[in-house]
């Protein structure tokens, strides 16, 4: 029996549902999320999900103001008939926290993929922010499908950036910056990081020498304070190069994090579209739709 899927978008998420519902030549159902004054939500499926596969596409960065309406939509889903709820989050929260650092302390990304696990049936994110936990099926009990971003992410270094010479911001990166660099056949280097604070970070750089006619291109899997490539752009601004650009997939930015890189002396900033931001550049719809389409067969 051929599935046959919709998709429902919660807001913010229009664009991507729409760009997805193209590819997949596929139905997206109208929805309405209301927030009360009191802040609770409250939300309705106007066009019934009898039959189908659904995906509620809901990237989710901010997270805490997302969970409750896109929890009840899920349900909203179940009760108009969905044979499936899936959960399309081109961005994954809660990964940062898994282990437990100080007395005290909950394993949140345990307990968030616990929480999304119970409520859907199957899960679609681009290049969560993976540490100890190596694979997303060690916490989230449901079938899962991990879009990589590099490919994308190097056609268009490769198309918009001469000579560029990447630059993975820490030791962690270096294989995920090795993989990017590859395939856009483009040198890279690693820095050595120590975090001394949320918004404080020490870098060293290796010599760059070498590398002196090509154009430095930081590359990391997500912005948010922005901090690690402002450090960066500090001291490369002594090596002598071409003016820096910056690449990433997940373009958190919190508060001044966007104009502060800016002013830092990014030449370009690049990010995919996995959350909805002025540098979206990399667009990762067909990678996510061909996802959706495997997952779902």
């Amino acid at each position: 029996m051929k599935t046959v899927i919709a998709l429902i978008a919660m807001p913010g998420n229009e664009q991507l549902a729409d760009a997805l519902a193209t590819a997949l030549a596929c139905k997206r159902l109208a929805a309405e999320v209301h927030r009360f004054p009191d802040g609770e939500s409250k939300v309705r499926l106007i066009q019934a999900a009898t039959g189908r596969d659904v995906g509620i596409v809901c990237t989710l960065d901010r997270p805490d103001d997302k969970f409750i309406a896109l929890f009840l939509m899920a349900h909203a889903a179940r009760e108009s008939g969905a044979r499936r709820v899936g959960l399309i989050a081109p961005y994954l929260p809660y990964m940062r926290q898994d282990q437990r650092f100080h007395n005290g302390e909950t394993i949140s990304a345990q307990h968030v993929a616990s929480w999304i696990s119970s409520q859907f049936d199957w899960l679609i994110t681009v290049d969560p922010h993976l540490h100890r936990i190596k694979q997303l099926g060690q916490i989230y009990t449901i079938p899962n499908s991990v879009v990589q971003a590099a490919p994308e992410l190097a056609r268009w270094i490769q198309t918009h950036i001469d000579q560029p010479l990447l630059i993975g911001p820490d030791e962690e990166s270096e294989q995920w910056a090795g993989e990017v660099a590859a395939l856009a056949n483009a040198p890279h280097v690693v820095l050595t990081k120590t975090r001394l604070a949320d918004r404080q970070v020490r870098l060293t750089l290796p010599s760059l020498d070498r590398w002196r006619g090509h154009t430095p291109v930081l590359v990391d899997d997500i912005i948010s304070t922005a901090q690690t490539m402002i450090e960066a752009l500090r001291q490369l601004s002594g090596q002598a190069m071409r003016p820096a650009a910056c690449v990433a997939i997940h373009a958190i930015f919190a508060q001044t994090a966007y104009s502060d890189l800016q002013n830092a002396g990014a030449h370009r900033i690049a990010t995919t579209n996995t959350i909805v931001h002025p540098s979206n550049q990399i667009r990762l719809d067909g990678l996510i739709a061909q996802s959706i389409r495997t997952l779902t067969t």
